[in-house]
């Protein structure tokens, strides 16, 4: 003899399974979220670094003449800006440099891979970070 219960046979065979499926894609892409983001952000604080080296490497190309004649700091523009692609040659970054006044300015493009934000198809980051830097007026009394 077989035991049935009373009452309408009930058919929810599959939700909890549903349901997990849903809920584990949704833990994994917040992992992602997570994992992905702190490495893009860990890129761009070494970006910036990276960016600042740079932008102070190329403030230390004065134009010494003017200074010594008239105790003018100014930059000579086309060497600072090669001495700071130089140091993103270097440091293996990819960036542009530009001078303007005695401000040298300069930008890095880091690309971050994502490691779990790929499988729903957001492959990689792009991070940006600038940096500048300005020659330090020379001390008190240490004129031209």
């Amino acid at each position: 003899m077989t035991c049935r219960p009373a009452g309408p046979a009930r058919r929810d065979g599959g939700t909890v399974t549903a349901f997990v499926v849903v809920m584990v894609a949704a833990v994994v892409m917040f992992g992602g979220l997570i994992l992905d983001a702190g490495g893009a952000l860990a890129d761009k604080t070494a970006a910036m670094g990276v960016a600042q080296e740079a932008a102070r490497a190329g403030a230390q190309h004065l134009d010494l003449n003017a200074f010594r004649t008239s105790g003018t700091v100014r930059l000579l523009p086309d060497e600072a800006v090669a001495a700071a692609q130089s140091y993103l040659t270097q440091a293996g970054a990819t960036g542009t440099a530009t001078v303007t006044g005695t401000t040298v300015t300069v930008t890095v493009t880091v690309t971050h891979h994502n490691q779990l934000l790929g499988i729903v198809g957001l492959s990689s980051l792009t991070v940006t970070a600038t940096g500048s830097a300005h020659p330090a007026p020379p001390p008190l009394g240490a004129g031209p």
